[in-house]
């Protein structure tokens, strides 16, 4: 017999196997960081990726102040990790504009964040790639 706590908790957890649109690479690489707080004022941190994707990529925070859940970062590979095989093209460029799409749970050692979620803020090639729907003019009535 379930209790009520594991029926709701059953009944909350959706059964559907979400499937990625990019496939992720696990790479490790420096990488950094920069936002702004609250007040305005620009934040960095030194961040290490632990996986990668066309459209993403989860990094992992040491001790870094907390960023707060849909934040927008720039995401920024160290130069010399820029050509290790499985970055996407987007990080090969330079800095890529992300927003905070997940927040790890906190680290009992520290109460900081154990690392993020990022999604890039830039079309991907697949959708860059579709031609435009041709449209013809409309028919004016008389």
């Amino acid at each position: 017999m379930k209790s009520l706590g594991g029926a709701v908790t059953e009944s909350l957890t959706p059964a559907v196997n979400y499937r990625r649109s990019t496939e992720r690479q696990q790479v490790e690489l420096s990488a950094r960081l920069t936002w702004k707080d609250a007040s305005g004022a620009v934040r960095f941190a030194s961040v290490m990726t632990r996986d990668l994707s066309d459209t993403g990529a989860f990094v992992v925070a040491n001790g870094t102040a907390a960023i707060p859940l849909h934040r927008l970062v720039r995401v920024q590979l160290e130069r010399n990790a820029r050509e290790a095989s499985g970055v996407p093209a987007p990080l090969r460029e330079g800095r890529v504009l992300s927003a905070v799409w997940r927040v790890a749970p906190c680290r009992t050692s520290t109460g900081t964040p154990a690392g993020y979620a990022l999604r890039f803020l830039v079309e991907s090639r697949e959708k860059a790639t579709i031609a435009p729907i041709e449209t013809r003019p409309l028919a004016v009535a008389s």
